[in-house]
């Protein structure tokens, strides 16, 4: 279902995930949102398998909504439309734990990618997931990195890293896929006895980035990194 007041902007959205989804519906607000959810279950026996929604909205806005979802439905994928003057909203919106951001106005290729991703997830048995505390953690099908000893490999490779790039993969490795705030990262460098600023965070991620495979680490905008879940 997707979720935005702009009446263009829903309705040509909506005619282009018809391209991709067997069903597609929509809604004007977080409000309407919430009983076609109902409606959609009460007939389908299913929730509907992706959210897309705007934040800014009359009525009933998208934390509002989202947080109104996850109360009906926990396991509800929801991804959000943030344009730039939304900055405030994101945070709150980080903490429930939607799948992702994407701006706008709206990058059709990288929202697909996004809904292409959710969409494995969905696909995906529940064993086949991550688990949230595992020790060894698949950045992709060679890479490897083990929260008990700290170690990463490529293969049979052993990848040296140092000791702010070992606690920022193992903090980002905690819960793969949530956006840890750059606050948390610091806060977390500092439960380590270390100190790390947004400046040097940013210099530390370009040098990390260089040893793990392509994307593995990923940036939002103004908010934090998260680790991408590896879906083979």
């Amino acid at each position: 279902m997707f979720v935005e007041d702009h009446d263009d902007l829903r309705i040509s959205t909506t005619e282009i995930l018809k391209n991709f989804f067997e069903t597609v519906d929509n809604a004007i607000n977080g409000e309407e949102a919430i009983s076609k959810y109902r409606e959609f279950y009460e007939k389908n026996g299913k929730y509907y398998d992706i959210i897309i929604s705007d934040i800014q909205m009359p009525k009933l806005n998208g934390v509002e909504l989202t947080r109104n979802l996850y109360n009906i439905n926990p396991n509800q994928i929801v991804v959000i439309l943030s344009a730039y003057d939304d900055s405030r909203y994101l945070l709150p919106l980080i903490n429930l734990g939607i799948e992702r951001f994407v701006k706008k106005p709206i990058d059709y290729q990288d929202l697909l990618s996004v809904l292409l991703n959710a969409a494995k997830k969905i696909n995906q048995s529940t064993d086949n997931l991550i688990p949230k505390n595992t020790q060894e953690i698949d950045l992709d099908r060679n890479f490897k990195f083990n929260r008990g000893d700290n170690t990463l490999y490529n293969g049979k490779e052993f990848i040296y890293m140092t000791k702010y790039e070992i606690i920022f993969l193992n903090l980002l490795t905690k819960e793969v896929g949530k956006i840890y705030s750059n606050e948390e990262i610091a806060q977390y460098y500092k439960l380590k006895g270390e100190s790390l600023d947004s400046a040097n965070i940013r210099k530390l991620v370009s040098k990390l980035r260089k040893k793990l495979p392509q994307n593995t680490i990923e940036s939002i905008y103004g908010i934090g990194y998260r680790v991408v879940p590896f879906l083979d």
